[in-house]
């Protein structure tokens, strides 16, 4: 089972999406004992670790005694890359997975994040390069209306120095709408489908050189459509992945910690086995027509609608946007694949569930 492991909630950070540094409430500390975690973590067989916030790099001490208390798990680290470099190099190095927020242009991210975290960002994955980091290294982006997810997108991958091994990016839709954008529709249209539009057709025309760029909400999906394997919420919020919250409680995901819904257990009493699909996306999803590929996009919007049905459905669309444009390229990459240029496995992202959400 995969658990984001909340150290802290406190950040660093006060991003204009986010506002985490704000709202971290009273209570922002880890108030269980190790004890009732080596309990809890004993009755799996396979565990893998996200670390996560708030900021968990503000816990690395707490970080590293994990580690070591628990040396056989499988870690990941969920950043916004601040302070990377102060992780012990020998920890970095058992670390699977680490997801770096930035949001593309050093503009876009700086306007979003604060002056000067755009070059901070860089130069500490730059570090990771430097001490000879193997694992994959995810450039995770949170896009707003001051996005341009083309060239956002295209920045990040065409860095050489660092280099990021993936892409991936989630919409800042999960909050209040009318706070957070002044024209979302005009801004789908005009700007984030005709950007995913475009950056399909590069991705498919770079295929030809037998090179596939790693833009996680495209190769997953991809794979789905060669193969015919549908998924479920691919996340895997409620079904396979959960989130340890600071007080012992197990919720469905790591954002929810304040809806009662979401809470669906306790690491004092609760068996991991029990956790397995405990719970699954409601209508429309299961009955819409992308849904094997898609997944149910997101368990705590389809709970929840914080943007109301109508907003819920303008976000589908751009679900259904991006699958659509997948699609049409279909025929073409079977062809690359008959050729030899490319093979399906290629397509077959990621290894273990690593905190991408998959579709944005």
């Amino acid at each position: 089972m995969n658990y984001h492991l909340v150290l802290t909630r406190k950040c660093n950070l006060n991003c204009e999406y986010c506002h985490g540094g704000e709202n971290a409430g009273p209570v922002t500390e880890i108030q269980y004992s190790f004890d009732e975690l080596d309990k809890f973590l004993a009755r799996d067989d396979d565990p893998q670790l996200m670390f996560y916030g708030g900021e968990p790099t503000l816990r690395i001490p707490l970080m590293l005694e994990i580690m070591d208390r628990y040396p056989h798990a499988r870690y990941m680290l969920q950043t916004n890359g601040l302070l990377l470099h102060r992780i012990p190099e020998e920890y970095v190095h058992r670390i699977h997975s680490i997801l770096v927020s930035i949001d593309g242009r050093e503009l876009v991210t700086d306007g979003y994040r604060s002056k000067g975290v755009y070059r901070r960002v860089i130069d500490n994955v730059r570090w990771l390069e430097k001490i000879g980091y193997n694992g994959d290294i995810v450039a995770r982006m949170a896009v707003s209306e001051q996005s341009d997810i083309y060239k956002e997108v295209r920045h990040l991958l065409d860095l050489r120095d660092p280099t990021f091994s993936h892409v991936h990016w989630q919409l800042n839709v999960v909050w209040d709408a009318e706070g957070n954008w002044t024209d979302f529709d005009g801004w789908v249209s005009r700007s984030y489908n005709p950007g995913i539009s475009r950056l399909v057709r590069e991705w498919v025309d770079k295929m030809e050189e037998g090179v596939i760029e790693g833009i996680v909400p495209f190769m997953p999906l991809m794979y789905t459509l060669l193969t015919g394997k549908t998924s479920l919420l691919r996340c895997g919020s409620g079904i396979n992945t959960f989130a340890i919250h600071i007080d012992g409680s197990i919720g469905v995901c790591p954002i929810s910690p304040d809806w009662d819904f979401s809470i669906v257990g306790d690491i004092r009493e609760t068996d991991p086995k029990s956790l397995r699909n405990v719970m699954m996306v409601d209508e429309p999803c299961p009955s819409c027509e992308v849904y094997g590929i898609c997944g149910g996009r997101c368990l705590f919007a389809n709970k929840e609608r914080l943007w109301g049905d109508d907003g819920f459905d303008k976000i589908c669309q751009t679900v259904k946007h991006l699958i659509y444009e997948l699609q049409a390229q279909v025929p073409r990459v079977q062809r690359l694949i008959k050729r030899g240029l490319i093979s399906v496995e290629d397509f077959d992202y990621p290894e273990y569930n690593n905190g991408c959400e998959i579709i944005p």
